[in-house]
C-alpha cells in the first residue's frame, strides 16, 4: 500500500495515461478501418474483443521491453529514440507509415487485423510506456486498464479533440520528452554521474523538453507558411 501513497507512483501513472491517449490516434484508425465492413451488430463486438486482444499483446510487449531496458546502454538508447518519437508526433511526420489496413469481412478476421496491426504499429507507445513505468509492470497494466476503455469508446472523440485543439499534442510531446530525459538519466552506467549533478539533470529536462517543443513548433510554423504561399 505504501507504493500507492507516493507521488512518484501517481505521476508515473498519469504520464502513462497521457502517453496512451496522445498516441491513440493510430489505434483508433486501425480499429475503424478493420471493422468498417462488418455488419453493424458485429462491429462493436469486434472492436471490444479485438481491442482486448491488442491490450494483452501490448502489455506483454511492454513488459518484455521493461526487461530489455535493464540491459546496459538500452535505457540511454531508448531515451534518445523517445525524443525523436516526441518530435515526430508533434510535427505529424509518421516516417512514411500509412494506414493501409484492409477492411475485414468476418468477425475473427477483424479481430486478427486489429491485434496484429496494433502490435506492429505500437513500438512508439510500448517504448514510451515502458520508459514512464520505470521498471514497474503494475504501472504498465494500470495505465492500459485506465486508458484503453477511453480509446475504445472515445476514439473518434479523441481524434476530434486532437484536430480541434492541436495544443494537446504539445502536452503529450512534453510528457514524452520528460520521460525520455528520465530514461537517459536513469541509465545504470550514467546514474552515478547524474546523481552528483542535479543541476545538470534539471537543465537537461528544460533543454530537451524545450528544444523538442521549440523545434517542432518552428517546423510546423514554417510548413504552415509554405502552404499559405502555395495557396496564394
Amino acid at each position: 500500500m505504501e507504493l500507492f501513497m507516493t507521488t512518484e507512483f501517481w505521476s508515473a501513472l498519469a504520464a502513462i495515461v497521457v502517453i496512451d491517449l496522445v498516441l491513440a490516434g493510430d489505434n483508433a484508425i486501425v480499429i475503424a478501418l478493420a471493422a468498417r465492413n462488418l455488419p453493424r451488430q458485429h462491429q462493436r463486438k469486434a472492436i471490444l474483443w479485438g481491442t482486448a486482444g491488442a491490450v494483452v499483446v501490448r502489455a506483454s510487449l511492454t513488459v518484455a521491453v521493461l526487461w530489455l531496458l535493464q540491459v546496459p546502454g538500452l535505457m540511454l538508447a531508448g531515451g534518445v529514440l523517445l525524443v525523436w518519437i516526441a518530435y515526430r508526433l508533434l510535427t505529424g511526420d509518421d516516417g512514411g507509415r500509412e494506414h493501409d489496413v484492409a477492411p475485414s469481412a468476418s468477425f475473427w478476421a477483424a479481430m486478427r487485423t486489429i491485434v496484429v496491426a496494433d502490435a506492429v504499429m505500437g513500438l512508439d507507445n510500448v517504448l514510451a510506456v515502458a520508459g514512464a513505468a520505470h521498471g514497474s509492470a503494475l504501472l504498465v497494466v494500470l495505465g492500459l486498464v485506465i486508458s484503453i476503455p477511453i480509446v475504445v469508446w472515445g476514439s473518434t472523440l479523441i481524434l476530434h479533440w486532437l484536430e480541434r485543439f492541436p495544443s494537446l499534442l504539445y502536452v503529450g510531446g512534453a510528457v514524452l520528452a520528460w520521460t525520455a530525459v528520465k530514461m537517459i538519466t536513469s541509465e545504470p552506467f550514467l546514474e552515478a554521474f547524474f546523481a552528483e549533478r542535479r543541476g545538470l539533470v534539471n537543465a537537461l529536462y528544460v533543454l530537451v523538453a524545450g528544444g523538442t517543443l521549440g523545434f517542432a513548433w518552428l517546423r510546423n510554423r514554417r510548413a504552415l507558411a509554405q502552404k499559405s504561399l502555395q495557396k496564394a
